[in-house]
Formats: structure tokens, C-alpha cells, sequence
């Protein structure tokens, strides 16, 4: 299973691209130099998924902000993919790379697989442009995730990555404060938020 702070595992995934209605390999290597978000869903043609996918998309404003690519991934081939875009009303306009694992193989890789039902489950990676996983997260099938979550977790892993010494605490977004590490600050952090 993939772990944070190490090396995301390799790929190698056929995706649909909607922009521009092709199908394409990506890789890791596709992303070097900016941040990926691969978020995992068990299903094309289900009922939370398109709702998330919806929510992705609407918050794209802010993840071109923060450099990050999107890719949404299922057990689905590429050509399910198209089909579901284009009879998914909520899907008009989705504007980001739907990659297919449709042997599974990654999401097993990955630990994110339930043999049971034949699909991924409803998992997300935020990893980092060198390559490293910096978060990732799982919920169970019938909950749908916030793609506003996503970005604020984004955000406050960059943060942290561009400020060495400094942490982010709970719920913590752009503009917050923040607390500083070390010994002179343990058992103080009442102080440092209440300045």
C-alpha cells in the first residue's frame, strides 16, 4: 500500500480525456513539476460518483490556483468513461482526465481494491511535484467526499512544504494562523493560537 511521504508507486493508465475527446497514456512522469490529485471512485453510471466528479469540477478555479492536476479514476474502461459523460447531465462540462484501471491492478497496488465488488474505493492521493505522497484518504462507498476538503488539505500541504518549522492546525485554510515546531513551543499551543 502506498504510504505518505514515500515514493507514490509508478502507473501507467489509458484515460479519456474530455477536453479534448481523445483517449491517452498517462504516467507519473506526466506530472513531474506540479501537484496530482488522483481521486478514485468505485463506478461510472452510479449515484454518489457523479456528484463528486460534479464537485471536482466546480472547484477547478482553485486547483489551477495551486498547480494541481485532477485525475478521477475507476475500475471503468476509457470508453465507459466517454459514454457517461455524455449521458450524465451532471457531467456536462467535466474537464478533467478520467483514467481507467479496468483490471484493477493499481487500485490492488495500492491497497484500494474490494474484491467483493469488483471496483476501487472511493479513495484520494494528493501527491506532491517531486513525487511523493503527501496525503490520502478513504471513505465508505455510500459517502460522498467534499472537493472543497481536498483543496483545503491541498493548501495546507503546500503551505507546510513551503514553510519549513511551521505546522497547520485542525481545519486550518490560507490565511490562518499557524504554529511553530519545537521544543520552545511544546505544551504552548494554546498561546501561539491565542497571541
Amino acid at each position: 500500500m502506498a504510504q505518505v511521504d514515500k515514493k507514490f508507486p509508478h502507473f501507467s493508465l489509458e484515460a479519456y480525456n474530455p477536453r479534448r475527446d481523445e483517449v491517452e497514456k498517462i504516467t507519473n512522469e506526466d506530472f513531474r513539476g506540479r501537484w496530482l490529485v488522483l481521486f478514485f471512485y468505485p463506478a461510472d453510471f452510479t449515484f454518489v460518483c457523479p456528484t463528486e466528479l460534479l464537485d471536482i469540477n466546480r472547484r477547478g478555479a482553485d486547483f489551477e490556483k495551486l498547480k494541481a492536476e485532477i485525475v478521477s479514476v475507476s475500475t471503468d474502461t476509457v470508453y465507459t468513461h466517454k459514454a457517461w459523460i455524455e449521458m450524465e447531465e451532471l457531467l456536462k462540462g467535466f474537464k478533467y482526465k478520467m483514467a481507467a484501471d479496468h483490471n484493477g491492478k493499481f487500485s490492488r497496488e495500492l491497497g484500494i481494491y474490494d474484491e467483493e465488488i469488483g471496483m476501487a474505493q472511493r479513495a484520494c492521493f494528493i501527491i506532491n511535484p517531486e513525487g511523493t505522497l503527501r496525503a490520502s484518504y478513504i471513505v465508505a462507498d455510500p459517502i460522498g467526499r467534499s472537493a472543497g476538503e481536498v483543496v483545503r488539505m491541498l493548501r495546507a500541504i503546500k503551505f507546510a512544504e513551503e514553510h519549513p518549522g511551521k505546522v497547520c492546525p485542525a481545519s486550518w485554510d490560507e490565511g490562518a494562523d499557524v504554529l511553530e515546531k519545537g521544543i520552545k513551543h511544546t505544551g504552548k499551543v494554546y498561546k501561539q493560537l491565542n497571541k
